[in-house]
């Protein structure tokens, strides 16, 4: 057997050890998506409903279109986990291998030990009036759960996930800054690293 065959084999079982133990089914496309919903969430949520807390604690009354923007961002929500489960079904049907395996799973409880954390929170803050915390911690929460998912997919979401949760303490601080540097962290940056994955892994 000749070098080149070596290599070739050695080549082939690591890329067969790769999709074993790694989630490689993520859609750059999905990423690009999911940051175009977010933005359009933003815009509508501060032009048609006027939501921009500049502080953290608001009485309940003063924010009528509250219920409209929790409404708003679950069927964002909704749409961007839609339009995931699609792109990677889609994607993971091209590379005849199964959306859902082991690795999958071990993904989704990962990422779902810090989201459901985050959402709890999050709850808890609307029915104490910390309005203004809701965004960053947001950010905050979902890059901890990239942070942990790059360890069964991509290793970039790694540095994703580092920079939402940078974006979120800063937006814990700015207090004024939190809507829009929540539209930098879920639109632009998801924007950015969509056209990114796609570019590298599926062109």
């Amino acid at each position: 057997m000749k070098e080149q065959d070596y290599i070739r084999d050695i080549a082939e079982i690591r890329s067969m050890m790769e999709r074993s133990s790694k989630f490689l089914s993520f859609s750059g496309w999905a990423g690009i998506l999911a940051g175009i919903y977010a933005l359009s969430g933003t815009y509508i949520a501060y032009a048609f409903f006027q939501f921009n807390p500049h502080k953290i604690i608001y009485n309940p009354l003063e924010l009528l279109g509250l219920i409209k923007v929790v409404s708003l961002a679950i069927a964002i929500l909704i749409l961007t986990i839609g339009t995931a489960i699609y792109l990677s079904r889609r994607k993971a049907e091209k590379r005849s291998e199964s959306l859902w395996n082991p690795t999958a799973k071990r993904l989704v409880i990962s990422m779902a030990v810090p989201l459901v954390t985050g959402g709890l929170l999050i709850l808890i803050l609307i029915a104490q009036g910390l309005i203004g915390l809701i965004a960053p911690f947001t950010l905050i929460f979902y890059g901890l759960a990239l942070y942990n998912a790059s360890r069964y997919t991509f290793k970039d979401l790694k540095t994703l996930g580092l920079i939402e949760i940078g974006l979120g303490i800063l937006g814990s601080y700015y207090i004024e800054y939190g809507l829009a540097l929540w539209a930098i962290g879920f639109g632009l940056m998801h924007i950015i690293y969509g056209i990114y994955l796609h570019y590298k892994y599926e062109r």
